[in-house]
């Protein structure tokens, strides 16, 4: 199992259409994908408030890259993604790492 950690910097003043994307919409076209859905955070001290912080998982990167492919390509996430975008993109920036669980990890 590999994690994939993604932050998502919101536009000014569009975190709260962030969530809602996310909330009403990204979860299930993640899991319709095979993006397992781990957790999502904002922040309440000591790093920026204007972000989405979020953890999703993968068997292994061969179907990481599978499954963002179909995500990217899904026909309702690109009517999601431009509706919830006619006023300007949601986000300014977008950082992912990828991380492996070590041996004593209790997530494998």
């Amino acid at each position: 199992m590999i994690y994939e950690y993604r932050v998502y910097e919101a536009a000014p003043g569009k975190l709260p259409a962030l969530h809602a994307r996310f909330r009403d919409h990204t979860l299930g076209i993640f899991e319709r994908h095979g993006i397992k859905n781990i957790g999502y955070w904002t922040n309440d001290a000591g790093d920026y408030s204007d972000r989405l912080i979020y953890i999703v998982a993968f068997e292994d990167g061969g179907h990481r890259e599978r499954a963002w492919e179909a995500f990217r390509t899904d026909p309702e996430w690109q009517k999601v993604r431009a509706e919830s975008e006619v006023d300007g993109p949601l986000t300014a920036r977008v950082f992912n790492t990828l991380l492996s669980p070590t041996d004593y990890s209790p997530l494998q």
